[in-house]
């Protein structure tokens, strides 16, 4: 990649100082306050200059993996690059599916390995491997620090183009002997890469052609991803629909970009969307798909995806138009912007930012219908606390108002359905890559980031214990993060498959132990307990309330282990690969 500086470099006047103090004064100048870091012998040089730094935070994960979520989840929260930290070999793969799941999601990331000395790589050196080859499908950029004169730059330009344009995570891999090697560092004060320009706006020839197809519609919906949030556009975002009047379905992804309070809000749309959300946007007859990807969980049959509608697609990767369906208009551009400039267009036009909704009454009396006939609805009794009724009750008493991370299953669906998210940045969950074990190490990313915050992982047992060592970096680096562990005893989502399409065989789903059926395991009140973590297990519907509220007010880590069955599924469902019209809905 080519690079210019666009302004003279910052020179040194200090002495020679080594490639790991160089690299921690990069860190430095980016503005990074916290780096989850796990230490090994191809990083130690980095660690003992982190030690001597004022103003990074370092936070010792128990396994490279919690380092990478805690770090992607910092970046989700916040909108600023994580950091994390790996030693060669096996640590560095550590980090490989959480580099995955943020470049599936966009996440800016800069993500450091540690490599074996430049006169080693190729021998098979001990704890060696190739990063830099490992990584090219799944980041944005890799980079193997050659020269030490280059780190300034590189650091420089690795969290550039991690945070700009379609945001993802960046690698550096830096030898061993780089680090120690010392010379008087020029740190650039900006980065301009040819070929490499990611503010991308659209005309207002081209926005005007959207105002025509909004002022002929009588079915438009809007369709809301992740790029959203990414793009900090959710006002804007508010603003168009205040004066366009037409409805929202978000993504997963999207979540929280439009307040779900709002009466224009259809919550989210595809496989376990809401009926009304899949209908809508499958029977408009115009589609703005802003700041998505047109991901199968979310079309299933994509080829019958908004069949007779007319699809305008606005995204900031080009890559992404006419990739997973082809649409009548695409448009290239940065999606505030794009917004920002609709909002304009419309306001010359007349149409002025309103509350009150009358502009196309046939719609909304058929989305009213929808809503009415198909609300999301689970049996709720006595006899047993049902996992939509747990998070219910966490949103009535958080008020709605807490991050809520989770891991991947059944329980992250119903987080999705059942909290009602109002702002941006306060669903933090693996949507594209579905990582279990990322719930628990994302709660303590995003409390770093926000320590004022609730932050409460909603879980399942089988995710939880995928990274359950996290409890001890939530103990020793005092991360109040909290954890309600939705405790069925199995893979529940593929228990619900097994149920709906493999006549209920079950195939090493259970995750209790089968010589004890009535004995909870593993006694999750005993592994935190012996981490110091607070914990207790609820059974009965009447101790829920207090079991919560004991939870929220903890000043520490705080673990709540609530027993539901694992007969419950998640609904609706549209099964894999078929269209809203085969929507299961019981």
């Amino acid at each position: 990649m080519t690079t210019t500086s666009s302004s003279q470099p910052d020179q040194d006047s200090s002495p020679a100082i080594n490639g790991a103090e160089i690299l921690v004064q990069c860190l430095e100048r980016e503005g990074v306050d916290v780096i989850f870091a796990y230490p090994g012998g191809s990083t130690m040089p980095i660690h003992q200059a982190l030690t001597r730094s004022k103003k990074i935070r370092v936070v010792l994960p128990r396994h490279e993996q919690g380092g990478v979520f805690a770090a992607e989840a910092y970046a989700r929260a916040s909108g600023r690059a994580g950091v994390c930290m790996a030693t060669s070999g096996p640590g560095a793969t550590n980090l490989l599916t959480g580099i995955a799941d943020a470049f599936m999601d966009s996440v800016p990331m800069v993500a450091i390995t540690g490599q074996v000395p430049q006169h080693m790589i190729g021998r098979g050196a001990f704890q060696e491997t190739d990063m830099f080859g490992m990584t090219l499908p799944v980041v944005k950029h890799s980079y193997l620090v050659w020269d030490i004169q280059d780190l300034p730059r590189i650091v420089k330009e690795a969290f550039y183009i991690a945070e700009s344009g379609r945001p993802g995570p960046v690698l550096i891999d830096i030898p061993k002997n780089i680090q120690n090697q010392s010379f008087v560092p020029s740190f650039p004060d900006s980065i301009s890469l040819r070929g490499y320009q990611p503010c991308k706006k659209a005309e207002d020839s081209e926005l005007a052609k959207v105002v025509d197809l909004i002022k002929a519609a009588k079915k438009p919906m809007l369709y809301c991803g992740g790029g959203i949030i990414t793009a900090e556009a959710s006002e804007e975002l508010r603003e168009f629909v205040n004066r366009t009047q037409i409805p929202v379905a978000t993504t997963l992804m999207g979540i929280g970009c439009f307040p779900e309070d709002h009466p224009f809000s259809l919550k989210w749309l595809g496989m376990h969307g809401t009926v009304y959300a899949n209908n809508a946007v499958n029977e408009a007859d115009l589609l703005l798909a802003i700041g998505v990807r047109f991901d199968d969980r979310v079309t299933g049959n994509v080829a019958k995806f908004c069949e007779h509608g007319t699809i305008v697609h606005i995204d900031i990767d080009n890559s992404e138009l006419n990739k997973n369906k082809t649409v009548a208009h695409p448009i290239l551009s940065d999606v505030k912007h794009a917004l920002s400039r609709l909002n304009g267009l419309l306001d010359a036009e007349g149409f002025a930012a309103s509350d009150s909704f009358t502009r196309l009454p046939a719609w909304y009396e058929q989305i009213a219908e929808w809503k009415k006939n198909f609300p999301l609805s689970y049996t709720d009794t006595d006899e047993a606390i049902q996992p939509q009724y747990v998070i219910q009750l966490l949103c009535e008493m958080t008020k709605g108002d807490a991050i809520i991370t989770t891991g991947v299953g059944q329980h992250q669906m119903w987080a999705g359905q059942y909290y009602t998210f109002t702002h941006p940045r306060t669903f933090l969950t693996s949507s594209g890559l579905g990582t279990m074990g990322f719930g628990f190490p994302a709660a303590l990313g995003a409390k770093v980031a926000f320590p004022e915050k609730q932050v409460v992982d909603i879980d399942g047992d089988g995710s939880f214990l995928m990274n359950v060592q996290e409890l001890a970096t939530a103990k020793i680096e005092g991360i109040a993060a909290k954890a309600i562990i939705l405790n069925n005893q199995h893979l529940g989502m593929v228990v619900q498959w097994e149920d709906r399409f493999y006549s209920s065989n079950r195939a090493h789903t259970f995750l209790g132990d089968p010589k004890d059926l009535e004995t909870v395991y593993p006694d999750y009140i005993s592994i935190c307990k012996g981490f110091g973590v607070g914990a207790e297990r609820v059974t009965n519907k009447k101790d829920l309330r207090a079991a919560i509220q004991r939870m929220l007010d903890s000043k520490e880590a705080y673990v709540l282990d609530v027993t539901v069955p694992y007969t419950e599924h998640v609904l609706p469902m549209i099964p894999a690969g078929m269209t809203y019209k085969d929507i299961i809905t019981k």
